[in-house]
């Protein structure tokens, strides 16, 4: 059985979450203060552009740009996140033009965030998620998630959301987490709330004009402590004594009995060093990642695709080349997927394993390939290997990956590749600050970085004022015009 945990930090910044598996980083999640991610925000909106050509339409949401809608996000039932959901039943999709008209106000809710030159995109089909269920206003269906695979599970939820149509005017999924012994009660008991919350939402339509923010998702701690924390997730470790009430107060509301596997860390060392996340995630940034044997992976991203290219590098085998073609094969397979977790990636992605001669071997490479995508909670769709030992394959994109969310275009190779932002590099720079003046009686702090950083650091109202009204000694920031955009130095005399 595998060891999971779940690693909060908080910072007055960003929060920060990381999915430990067997002592291995999974997966991870940042959300900036100042800068939430707004997937599952729902806006009252006024479309701005009808599209006939591409049946989609723009809709002004009240941000930068305008919010995409696609016609099947109009018509088809709402589903949420990441749930595979069995409905009875299906719907038709009329023409956009059909179905709305420039300057009309409609409820959206975003489904997917920004990302890069993309706007938002949206669906009119609300979803409100809970710990167990997905309220679905407007609709009359219950649907129950296809992820509960026990049949008996899913017979007994059957008979469950048959209550549930009786009891509520709006239609449910029944989530992956309400598998095993829910009670009806408790069913019943987030129903109820979440209907309130449709009737709040409701009252501020009624009493807004577009564009306007009618409800808002919850910070990612919460979101990930609501949609993760099961009962297979063995410890939640938080660093913070107010995110760990937060989420104490949080957990109470649907699942008492997980409180136990909450702990509020005071060690020494952060929380995140402790862990390896930032080693961690360092290495994700990477362009090569060596395997064991001497083998290793390339991971090339681009906006339209991500292309993993398998090398036998360093290992040379001990039999014959097909075997250790085989071999590199198959422990790539369980690099790609853990770092398809870990980077987020999203969208087509290719993969060109090492072309075996045997057929048998490609099968192996191709089911192991299926047993560790498994593992991921986001949807992924497959092809088989082709005869050039190609994988094309999906997965789900929702929001930004590891590097469009930590990095920013190189200035140093005419942008074709990236760097740390300036305000990944300040909160690494801002983490190191307050952990060596904590341990150290010096009157001043000397911070040397790169000319843009610097700059950053003092034109942020976030950044530098911030840091001398938090901490006793003196900070003196030093531009060093030789230092690369991520490199820094931290002094106390």
């Amino acid at each position: 059985m595998i060891k999971k945990e779940f690693a909060i930090s908080t910072g007055p910044l960003d929060i920060r979450v990381a999915l430990i598996e067997d002592g291995v980083v999974a997966e991870y999640y940042v959300e900036r203060t100042y800068d939430r991610g707004i997937v599952g925000n729902i806006y009252r909106g006024k479309v701005a552009r009808v599209l006939p050509g591409m049946e989609a339409a723009f809709i002004d949401i009240g941000l930068s740009k305008a919010a995409f809608l696609y016609v099947g996000d109009v018509e088809k039932s709402a589903e949420n996140g990441n749930e595979d959901v069995e409905f009875d039943g299906s719907r038709g999709s009329p023409a956009i033009k059909d179905l709305l008209r420039e300057g009309q106000e409609i409820m959206v809710q975003i489904s997917k965030d920004a990302i890069g030159q993309k706007g938002a995109r949206v669906t009119s089909r609300i979803s409100l998620p809970g710990r167990y269920l997905v309220a679905l206003p407007g609709d009359r269906r219950v649907g129950i998630s296809r992820k509960i695979a026990i049949e008996a599970d899913r017979d007994y939820l059957r008979d469950l959301s048959q209550k549930l149509k009786e009891d509520f005017e709006c239609g449910f999924i029944i989530r992956t987490a309400s598998a095993g012994k829910i009670s009806y009660r408790q069913l019943k008991t987030e129903g109820t709330y979440l209907s309130g919350v449709w009737k709040e939402i409701q009252t501020r339509y009624a009493s807004s004009r577009a564009p306007a923010l009618l409800n808002e998702e919850l910070r990612l701690s919460l979101r990930c402590v609501r949609d993760f924390f099961t009962e297979d997730i063995q410890r939640l470790v938080v660093d913070s004594k107010d995110e760990y009430d937060e989420i104490i107060r949080f957990i109470k509301m649907f699942r008492p009995s997980l409180l136990k596997n909450v702990t509020y860390y005071k060690g020494p060392t952060p929380l995140f060093d402790q862990y390896g996340v930032d080693a961690a995630i360092n290495k994700a940034l990477g362009r090569r990642i060596w395997l064991k044997s001497g083998g290793y992976i390339l991971v090339d991203q681009t906006e339209a695709l991500t292309a993993i290219d398998v090398n036998t590098g360093k290992y040379t085998g001990k039999r014959n080349l097909e075997e250790t073609i085989l071999r590199t094969n198959l422990e790539a397979v369980r690099e790609i997927v853990a770092q398809l977790r870990l980077r987020n990636i999203g969208g087509i992605i290719v993969i060109d394993f090492i072309d075996m001669e045997n057929s048998g071997n490609r099968d192996q490479v191709f089911t192991a390939l299926e047993t560790e995508l498994k593992k991921d909670r986001t949807k992924t769709t497959i092809s088989k290997i082709s005869e050039l030992g190609l994988v094309e394959m999906t997965r789900k994109r929702t929001s930004e990956n590891l590097n469009q969310t930590l990095c920013e275009a190189c200035p140093y190779c005419e942008r074709t590749g990236t760097v740390k932002s300036k305000m990944t590099v300040f909160l690494e720079v801002f983490r190191q600050i307050e952990q060596a003046a904590a341990r150290s009686s010096g009157k001043e702090v000397i911070v040397r970085v790169h000319p843009g950083v610097a700059e950053y650091l003092e034109s942020d109202p976030h950044g530098l004022a911030a840091l001398r009204k938090r901490l006793k000694p003196s900070i003196r920031l030093e531009a060093a015009s030789l230092f690369h955009q991520e490199q820094f130095e931290i002094e106390i005399i």
